[in-house]
């Protein structure tokens, strides 16, 4: 297993980041594909992968959606809880077709507490209040953030409440805990959102999260790791807003509950891991599943046009177990280190061998006395087997435009990489290329732009993609961070006729660059650009077949810092540039606001 981290919070803060969204657009790994303004609704993609063969983790708990990878990145975090993001590669198991993106969240200071509100265009505004507190073996870390916005065209209004909790807990005799928690409620106006002739869309989704792990040193060498981990959403989507009687209402309720346990044994060859894993999805809904025996309650009501209320039974639904078990090796030596895992995965489709295999060697490793700085150079490689089951929307959702295929079955994929990183004092780099060679691959497509949206599984889908960056960080000078990165994606389509929604349709060329400078000591401002070049076709609303054009977006913040109070400015999309990240659905031109942030920090115990 491969991790690279792509965001650190320290070196990063002055970006022009407002959402978790604006900052993996960034990276050259990522294809964020959004609908709204502010990461209201975001799709992650994975180096040419579509948005249901991306694993999505907070603090390395799996808390993907099994109903469909549109859900999967309502998280209850903001941008402001947020330490790191990593990439993960060669995660053993099945739902990280593509990889997986971990979230790592982590108070500011071990005591402090941070109130933040900003506003701008379109009625924007955001709160957000934070904080932590520390008693000796014990860590309490609590946000809550609001976030609105009357939309920037017809019908792509929002609201978001956010609230989560972070404890960790060390005793000697019962070991460490980590618990987290959190819930999400969010509504938008979904103009076009899934389809284009339909400019009333609206939807309502809420998300709860909850996970415990625990670890436990029984000696030297052995250790003992613990998961349980809980996540519920419940969705709404109205297809005309407000109005059931002419298309009723899309009810949904899905579960995914997992168990993890394993042991780590250490010796002199090394770290053995021996474990398994245990994952139950569940769905409820009124179009997505098999017919029920009986009719079961949603405990919800709706109301028509005339004020009529009515009780909302969900009339299908499905359920399926998944189990992976599996062992791991990794040994570390003085300049090289590999690693390895093998096992088995058990799904309602058969049993598969799942596996993976990694290592890297430090070419060079040199200090220079006089500067201090340390030459690194290091060399990795690796591959591994990955798959992802079909979600319940590729299998059962048939509606107006639409048709399921509960005939699908499961992905499956291998992927060879190779890569290089270089640091030398304020200078960083690093380079990558990967092959995917991935069979049976699930899409909706369409021959012709009148036809229906079909889920169907392609053959094979061979991606090759090359990744390569560079950076400067500086503590002093008007230049304190470039930030150079570069990504090239080829999929070997075959099924070129297709219309594609997701896996035929993916980033070619993206290009980014941020600068960020130190105008007085106190004043920063930071500029992003990124090119962006997507390969693939759409239908318009006119049911023509059109191409993705290319196009640049242009970023930026002021931020004013003394002590205790933070000033800043931001704007989006600052040159008002033409784009879509879905075929014909527009997205916002300039988007500018401010804020203001206020940390009070407690004075460090003796």
């Amino acid at each position: 297993m491969s991790k690279t981290a792509f965001y650190n919070r320290k070196t990063e803060s002055a970006a022009p980041f407002q959402t978790l969204e604006s900052v993996l657009r960034s990276s050259t790994s990522f294809d964020i594909r959004e609908r709204g303004g502010k990461g209201i609704q975001t799709d992650i993609s994975i180096r040419g992968g579509s948005l249901d063969q991306t694993m999505v983790m907070l603090n390395g708990i799996n808390f993907t959606d099994a109903r469909t990878g549109h859900q999967t990145h309502s998280l209850p975090i903001d941008i402001e809880s947020v330490a790191g993001i990593d990439l993960i590669d060669g995660v053993t198991g099945t739902g990280a077709y593509a990889g997986a993106i971990n979230f790592r969240t982590q108070p500011l200071y071990p005591e402090y507490l941070r109130a933040e509100i900003s506003g701008g265009d379109h009625g924007y505004v955001y709160t957000n209040l934070n904080g932590n507190i520390t008693n000796d073996n014990f860590s309490l870390y609590m946000a809550g953030s609001y976030r609105r916005s009357d939309g920037y065209r017809n019908n792509t209004d929002f609201s978001n409440i956010n609230a989560y909790l972070r404890a960790n807990y060390q005793n000697k005799s019962f070991g460490f805990f980590d618990i987290q928690a959190g819930y999400q409620t969010r509504d938008f106006g979904a103009n076009g959102f899934y389809s284009l002739k339909y400019p009333d869309q609206f939807e309502h989704t809420s998300t709860t999260i909850a996970s415990v792990r625990w670890v436990k040193n029984i000696n030297r060498n052995l250790t003992v790791n613990a998961v349980s981990s809980y996540r519920r959403n419940r969705d709404r989507f109205e297809l005309i807003k407000g109005d059931p009687q002419t298309v009723p209402y899309n009810y949904h309720l899905t579960d995914n509950f997992g168990e993890e346990l394993w042991i780590d044994y250490r010796s002199l060859a090394g770290t053995t891991s021996l474990g398994g894993d245990y994952t139950y999805n569940h769905i409820y809904s009124t179009v997505l599943g098999e017919d029920l025996k009986h009719k079961k309650s949603s405990g919800l009501t709706q109301t028509n046009s005339d004020g009529e209320k009515s009780k909302i039974y969900y009339t299908k639904g499905k359920s399926r177990n998944i189990g992976n078990f599996w062992i791991r090796h990794n040994k570390n030596f003085n300049r090289a280190d590999i690693a390895a895992s093998a096992g088995i995965s058990s799904t309602t489709y058969g049993e598969s061998f799942i596996w993976s295999i990694s290592g890297g060697y430090v070419l060079l490793k040199n200090k220079n006395y006089e500067s201090g700085h340390e030459k690194i150079w290091r060399l990795e490689c690796g591959a591994s087997q990955s798959m992802r089951l079909p979600t319940f929307t590729d299998l059962y959702y048939t509606a107006t435009g639409y048709a399921g295929n509960t005939s699908l079955q499961p992905e499956t994929a291998i992927t060879y990489r190779i890569g290089t990183s270089y640091s030398f004092g304020k200078f960083s780099s690093n380079m990558l290329a990967y092959y995917r060679n991935g069979k049976d691959i699930i899409d909706w497509v369409k021959t012709k732009p009148e036809d229906d949206w079909r889920s169907e599984q392609i053959t094979k889908l061979n991606t090759f993609g090359f990744e390569t960056g560079g950076k400067y960080l500086s503590q002093t000078g008007f230049i304190r961070n470039i930030s150079l990165s570069y990504g090239y994606i080829h999929i070997d389509k075959k099924a070129q006729r297709n219309i594609s929604k997701y896996a035929l349709d993916y980033m070619r060329n993206k290009l980014s660059l941020i600068v960020q400078g130190a105008i007085l000591p106190n004043l920063k401002i930071t500029l992003a650009g990124t090119l962006f070049d997507r390969k693939g076709n759409y239908a318009s609303k006119e049911n023509i077949t059109k191409s993705y054009k290319p196009y640049i977006l242009i970023d930026t913040r002021i931020t004013w810092n003394k002590k205790l109070l933070t000033l800043y400015i931001d704007a989006t999309n600052i040159t008002s540039t033409k784009y879509f990240d879905y075929g014909g659905l527009e997205m916002p031109k300039i988007w500018a606001s401010g804020g203001l942030a206020i940390t009070l920090k407690a004075k460090n115990r003796k």
